[in-house]
């Protein structure tokens, strides 16, 4: 699955494809890092995509889908990676 967001497309993998990503996909949303305060954008899909690592690490359900997750912040969004998951 591939979606379009600032005339970049982004490769979602498996299993983030799965995610629910809202009736507009790219809409940006405001989010916060839980324990720093420091806020960045993120199109819906990433949202997606950061709230499942997050939900995943509080559950401590898979190892391999947070870091997969995260590898694939450190690659698309480095800076929100940054802001929200280091």
């Amino acid at each position: 699955m591939n979606i379009t967001y600032n005339n970049t497309s982004y490769a979602i993998p498996k299993p983030f494809d799965q995610c629910y990503f809202g009736s507009n996909p790219t809409k940006e949303l405001t989010i916060t890092n839980q324990y720093s305060n420091a806020s960045c954008k993120l199109p819906a899909f990433a949202v997606a995509i950061y709230d499942t690592i997050i939900g995943n690490d509080a559950l401590q359900y898979d190892e391999g889908i947070a870091n997969k997750g995260k590898y694939w912040f450190q690659k698309n969004f480095i800076d929100e990676y940054y802001i929200l998951l280091d």
